[in-house]
């Protein structure tokens, strides 16, 4: 059972990362046909692509009365986007930031990560109220990234080139990637409950670990791809930008379909999401880039992080 289970969660998330990958493919190229900046494109379609592994999962475990799993997978993706996704990346380059990232998008991710602190310590879980108050926020978020590239202050890094493809061709990716996608969450759900009930771990446990790791393997392709080719300027926005998008576009999708269980222990998940970002934060102050001894900090308080969920 342990077998088929493990057997499961690796289709389910190579299905994730190659379907997410179609569908930004997809649907990247679609925008393009239609004239739409590609930096509007980075900052939208590519970054919540590379989150939609988080959606899916999240909101078939909503579906299967399994919402449990959605607090640890999205607050565990985010904790790993950083440490870990941006941690290696600095490894490997230094990696600058954007100004409009330090100045908005950074603090912005840290106060929706405080809002939804303060909604799971209110009421132990998030419920169809918060969760449009999620679902506003996120529309708040597009509007100022829709004046954000009307503006022209995203920097200087839309560089990016997205492939063209037929209209017909566009519209398969989009609709592979999709159903791939769909198939790999259902497979990641399935698998990752039975191992838990199996081996006695919590939903939460899994949620911050496995399937957290798993939902953001296209964030970590993405980023080390992008530094070892020498465009990493982008990785900390795109993660930045996924990490805003899990909270407020997953887990209030989430919450619109039923409440969203928000354990006790996860408000020390949350407050060390929030203090992720504030490393984030202050490793970059100085020279408005991450280099080396950040991401060895990253990575060993990850480390750190790891030791104790399994003291848990």
């Amino acid at each position: 059972m342990i077998f088929v289970a493990m057997l499961m969660l690796v289709i389910g998330f190579t299905a994730l990362v190659k379907g997410a990958d179609v569908f930004v493919d997809g649907a990247a190229a679609l925008a393009g046909k239609f004239g739409i900046p590609q930096l509007v494109i980075g900052l939208t379609i590519v970054a919540m692509g590379t989150s939609l592994p988080e959606a899916a999962v999240s909101i078939t475990a909503g579906l299967k009365g399994n919402a449990g799993i959605t607090v640890g997978n999205i607050v565990g993706s985010n904790i790993l986007n950083i440490l870990i996704i941006l941690g290696v990346t600095a490894l490997i380059t230094n990696v600058t930031i954007q100004k409009s990232t330090f100045k908005y998008e950074i603090p912005y991710m840290l106060f929706i990560t405080a809002v939804l602190l303060v909604m799971g310590a209110t009421g132990n879980e998030i419920n169809f109220v918060e969760g449009i108050v999620l679902w506003v926020l996120f529309i708040a978020y597009l509007i100022y990234l829709y004046f954000l590239a009307k503006k022209g202050d995203a920097g200087e890094d839309d560089n990016q080139s997205f492939a063209q493809y037929p209209l017909w061709k566009c519209g398969l990716f989009i609709v592979l990637g999709a159903v791939l996608v769909v198939a790999g969450s259902n497979f990641v759900v399935n698998g990752a409950t039975t191992i838990a009930r199996a081996c006695g771990m919590s939903e939460r446990f899994i949620g911050l670990t496995i399937v957290a790791f798993g939902t953001s393997l296209p964030e970590l392709v993405t980023s080390v791809s992008a530094a070892r080719k020498g465009n990493a300027g982008i990785a900390i926005g795109n993660i930045v930008g996924s990490n805003i998008f899990n909270i407020l576009f997953v887990i209030g999708t989430v919450a619109l379909i039923c409440p969203v269980p928000f354990e006790g222990r996860f408000l020390i998940d949350t407050v060390i999401a929030i203090l992720c970002g504030i490393l984030l934060w202050i490793g970059t102050i100085r020279h408005r880039q991450l280099r080396r001894p950040c991401g060895v900090i990253m990575l060993l308080a990850y480390a750190g992080y790891f030791v104790y969920l399994l003291s848990l």
